[in-house]
């Protein structure tokens, strides 16, 4: 069994309103917690936004819900970010988790 977190854009890639970003492992609740700035709470949403580290960019105006093992799709600890639809915004957040150690 693996031991690190995954990430993908699970909306399809193209023009939407709105994009998801979903991220399982030990680890996703606190790589999110550090691009969001922000603790995460099982269950509950939040608002806010993905802040670039190593620059303090904001990155997009996010909704984020944290799902906490073993109540979740894969039995481990979830983290979904809703983020704003279209290329940009998901890649750029895409591009963030994986440099803080997603896969």
């Amino acid at each position: 069994m693996y031991d690190d977190t995954i990430v993908a854009i699970a909306t399809p890639l193209g023009e939407g309103g709105l994009g998801v970003i979903r991220l399982s492992g030990k680890g996703a609740k606190s790589l999110v917690e550090r691009l969001f700035g922000k603790s995460l709470r099982d269950r509950r949403l939040a608002h806010g936004y993905i802040t670039d580290p190593k620059t303090g960019e904001q990155v997009d105006e996010v909704m984020v819900a944290y799902m906490a093992a073993p109540r979740s799709y894969t039995r481990e600890d979830v983290v979904e970010i809703s983020c704003h639809g279209g290329t940009m915004p998901l890649q750029r957040i895409l591009e963030l988790t994986l440099r803080e150690g997603a896969r």
